[in-house]
């Protein structure tokens, strides 16, 4: 059976040292582009792969992360998790993914399991508010990053890196929008109160009913879980009130696609009976025959972003810096709003 090639025979072929062939392979400088190149195609046509155990004894890395989402189902994360992906392998790490279906004890125990692995850091998008399982990782240093969603404790949050969107922004921009287009009836189905995304984006919300003078009504908000199963039957409640609200605010597009689906089953037409906005800017949110007006997340770059920060506190060990990223949401305006219909009124 043949030996698979070493850096020592890369080395000998290209007559250079095996420190050189190792700069040459972690793209790191010292080294010219032509002897880089030369390496390459030789370490290309020796089919030469790392030695991963062999580098995390001396680097006393494993260059393996974790990443711990809700639920690889809804179809906000998986583009979430590409960037990550994507940014890792360019980095020259790997990716363990972990799926926690909204369970704290879940998440704990995908924590500890990536511990044990000797994965180098964890970026998470599950975190809660008042989430139990970050306060360990914070008082033993253990590298991680948060994206999507942050926690509030005042004592933790300042030591914490996070890539986020203005999600605040976001919820005020939609109420403001359907107000802008004639409703003042507006149902909100809310994901769970204990995330930061859905606190926030319900703050957001809050705040243009009352400088739009739009009545505060509780019986308008129905919170559930963030599945399309559980917004479909908050939207039932929403439209059993007499009056039924005329537009309806799903805290995500996943939610949103329960929303449309209990509206149609009801009879009614989206806009013209209810209109409908989402929250993410999903890929079938934009499909023919959907067209649901949304917010736009950065899902891809809220990712690549989230491994970068990680990454860079992994390999400056003693770097202070803590990183607070908040990306700008966009309004995407499509036909389930109503506005190409008529557009604004006031």
């Amino acid at each position: 059976m043949k030996m698979p090639a070493t850096i020592k025979d890369i080395a000998k072929i290209a007559r250079v040292t095996p420190t050189t062939v190792s700069l040459a392979l972690n793209n790191q400088p010292r080294v010219s582009e032509k002897t880089r190149r030369r390496i390459l195609k030789i370490a290309r046509d020796l089919k030469y792969h790392p030695n991963y155990i062999a580098k995390s004894l001396i680097s006393r890395r494993s260059h393996a992360i974790g990443l711990i989402i809700n639920n690889i189902a809804d179809p906000f994360y998986p583009e979430i998790a590409k960037g990550i992906e994507e940014k890792a392998d360019e980095l020259g790490y790997s990716v363990i993914l972990c799926n926690t279906n909204s369970s704290t004890d879940q998440e704990k125990k995908h924590i500890q399991m990536l511990r044990a692995r000797g994965v180098d850091g964890i970026i998470f998008s599950t975190v809660l508010i008042d989430d139990p399982n970050i306060k360990p990782l914070v008082e033993d240093k253990f590298p991680f990053t948060l994206v999507n969603r942050t926690i509030y404790d005042p004592l933790l949050s300042s030591r914490i890196d996070y890539v986020v969107l203005d999600n605040f922004s976001g919820g005020y921009q939609v109420i403001d929008h359907l107000y802008r287009l004639g409703h003042d009836r507006i149902g909100i189905v809310t994901g769970e109160l204990r995330a930061s995304t859905a606190a926030e984006r319900m703050e957001g919300a809050k705040k243009a009913m009352l400088d739009r003078r739009i009545p505060y009504d509780p019986d308008l908000i129905v919170e559930c879980d963030f599945t399309r199963a559980a917004a479909y039957h908050a939207a039932k409640k929403l439209l059993a009130l007499k009056p039924p609200p005329t537009a309806i605010f799903a805290k995500d597009d996943n939610m949103a696609l329960g929303v449309r689906e209990t509206i149609l089953n009801s009879g009614m037409h989206i806009p013209e009976d209810v209109a409908l906005v989402g929250f993410d800017d999903i890929d079938v949110a934009a499909l023919s025959g959907i067209d649901l007006t949304t917010v736009s997340q950065k899902k891809y770059e809220m990712g690549t972003l989230g491994v970068k920060i990680l990454i860079d506190k992994i390999e400056k060990e003693s770097s202070p810096m803590v990183n607070k990223i908040i990306l700008q949401q966009e309004l995407i305006v499509r036909k389930s709003c109503g506005f190409r219909l008529k557009g604004y009124c006031r």
